[in-house]
């Protein structure tokens, strides 16, 4: 625990608790109460209304202090939130110490870009990445080896495992020993069918994957906490097929272990290189994710310049739609040019126009 951490305990009402929300539903809050006891316990809470007043969000995986337990109806109030060592905007989920990154090698086969669209968007947490391949009883043993030297080649030692064959889940459960994991990775991968080998009381429900489209259908539809037999909290998020690029251009290359290693060599020649066609670049050259990088690169810049000119109002670009490795924008409409005319705004212009004629008939009167 962090000095930090310490000093609000020790400032803390006598008679408050610590726990860990492991769920928010609305303005409600599950929180485990810390205990040494085999037993534990949790508090449905609500928030006292300074935190809401000083904007601060209660997230799950947040250490908090609880007041007020209602031991008969098993509810309390969140009174502060202890200072947190990492926090995740997508998930929203606060103190998470790892990432464990599913994929399947088979049903569905992997996608190298996808799979490394996957492994940047984890890397820009910041926390530590274990690679996971699933239905490793479905791939031959030459496939295996291909996939194992290529994610080396990467920087990553994969971990092969299958819930069906009981293949890995020793190695994967000392991995999540006393940590929160987050448990991520496309739809149909086998997320629910690991979680629900590793906590069987849970029996999260598992999604068929789609013949059609050969991708998983989505089966988790909130971040919650589930606590581990031997230990630790696994979080289940909800799967996604495109992780969405929200970092800045001058950041992804800290993303990629192959531009790190190249670095950690030499250096480029000038110190803001984007690593694309710079001279005396390092990085530039013949290894497989550089593709994908120029790729991510390209989508970055633009995520980049959407920001700018949403901050702009004389923005006159926007963005349309976004593939593989581009983004594409349109000329901004003018709402005013082409809204319609509100009926109260037709009737007074009307009646200004009726008063200029009626004023322009008794001038002519007049004259006459």
């Amino acid at each position: 625990m962090g000095s930090e951490s310490k000093e609000v305990l020790e400032s803390a009402p006598l008679g408050s608790l610590t726990g860990t929300v492991v769920a928010v539903q609305a303005n409600y809050y599950s929180v485990r109460l810390n205990s040494e006891n085999a037993e534990q316990f949790v508090l449905l809470c609500t928030r006292r209304s300074l935190l809401k007043k000083i904007g601060q969000r209660v997230m799950v995986g947040d250490r908090v202090l609880v007041e007020e337990p209602d031991w008969t109806q098993m509810r309390g109030v969140v009174s502060q939130v202890l200072p947190r060592r990492s926090e995740l905007d997508r998930p929203p989920i606060a103190n998470a110490d790892q990432i464990l990154l599913v994929f399947a090698m088979a049903e569905p086969t992997i996608e190298p870009y996808q799979l490394s669209r996957f492994l940047v968007k984890a890397e820009s947490t910041e926390i530590d990445v274990c690679l996971c391949l699933s239905k490793s009883d479905l791939a031959t043993a030459e496939e295996k080896d291909h996939w194992w030297k290529r994610l080396s080649e990467w920087g990553y030692e994969p971990l092969f495992i299958s819930v069906k064959q009981a293949i890995g889940l020793t190695k994967i459960q000392h991995r999540l020993n006393q940590k929160i994991t987050i448990v991520s990775g496309p739809s149909g991968v086998g997320k629910s069918s690991l979680i629900n080998q590793l906590i069987p009381m849970l029996d999260i429900r598992v999604g068929a994957v789609s013949g059609k489209l050969a991708k998983g259908r989505h089966t988790t539809r909130h971040v919650e906490l589930f606590e581990l037999p031997l230990g630790g909290l696994l979080a289940d998020t909800p799967g996604f097929n495109q992780p969405d690029v929200d970092y800045a251009p001058e950041e992804l290359a800290n993303y990629f272990p192959e531009i790190q290693e190249r670095l950690a060599i030499a250096r480029c020649q000038f110190n803001d290189c984007s690593h694309r066609d710079e001279p005396g670049c390092v990085v530039r050259g013949d290894w497989e994710r550089y593709e994908h990088y120029l790729d991510f690169l390209g989508e970055a810049i633009d995520y980049q310049t959407q920001l700018n000119q949403q901050a702009d109002p004389d923005a006159v670009m926007k963005l349309k739609s976004k593939g593989k490795g581009e983004a594409k924008y349109e000329p901004r409409l003018d709402t005013k040019k082409y809204r319609q005319e509100s009926r109260r705004t037709r009737q007074q212009s009307l009646q200004s126009l009726k008063n200029d004629i009626d004023r322009l008939m008794k001038t002519d009167q007049d004259e006459e």
